[in-house]
């Protein structure tokens, strides 16, 4: 009887096996860095609103305190979307004629909100509270990053489980002075680890639960 397979076959077979694992180890590898990327956590990609709010101009150049417009990220599980009234505070009196206002105008003219497209959205299933963070001393730019340098609002960090255990398993890391959370460029000191372990114990921070699924999901 004839031989079936050539003297060949078996480096065929074995070429064919390291070439299978070798696909399924790239395959591993690019949806990792798919689920990573910016088109999917959206980091770094601006999102465009009805009106061309600048952060950069306002928080950055003028100083505005994050505060004015947010008003509920000291009290309330939501920081607040500016109604159209806290934008007319200021534009009655300052740029009153300017064309890229006419959204804000018109808004108070038919007493309708403004439509403004929210760029941190967490997930349904994700319970996030803004007062807790600021009460605990999470800076708002350890979230939303240099928002001063920001002329069009872009996520600065993915916000995914992963990103928020970080933080979770290590607060003495990330936590600084609560006269401290709302400023920008901030710079831990030298010994952050002394200090943050210091402010965890002092803010009465849980830290052997901080991990658990029920902090965050309800």
């Amino acid at each position: 009887m004839s031989q079936l397979f050539s003297p060949a076959a078996n480096t065929i077979a074995r070429a064919s096996l390291v070439g299978l694992l070798a696909l399924l180890i790239a395959g591993a590898g690019s949806g990792y860095h798919f689920v990573h990327s910016p088109y999917v956590t959206g980091v770094g990609i601006a999102v465009a609103q009805p009106v061309p709010y600048s952060h950069a101009q306002h928080v950055g150049g003028l100083g505005l305190d994050c505060r004015y417009c947010h008003t509920g990220v000291e009290t309330s599980n939501r920081a607040g979307i500016p109604p159209t009234e806290t934008c007319m505070g200021c534009h009655a009196q300052v740029a009153k004629d300017s064309p890229w206002l006419d959204p804000v105008r018109a808004s108070q003219e038919r007493g309708e909100p403004l439509a403004w497209v929210r760029v941190h959205d967490l997930a349904d299933y994700v319970y996030f509270n803004h007062a807790i963070h600021v009460r605990q001393g999470v800076g708002c730019e350890s979230c939303h990053g240099r928002i001063d340098r920001m002329a069009v609002v872009a996520k600065a960090e993915p916000l995914q489980m992963a990103w928020c255990l970080d933080c979770h398993r290590n607060p003495a890391a990330h936590i600084r002075p609560r006269d401290a959370v709302f400023a920008m460029g901030y710079q831990p000191p030298a010994d952050q680890s002394v200090v943050g372990a210091q402010l965890v114990a002092e803010y009465g921070i849980e830290t052997a639960r901080l991990d658990d699924c029920s902090v965050c999901h309800r």
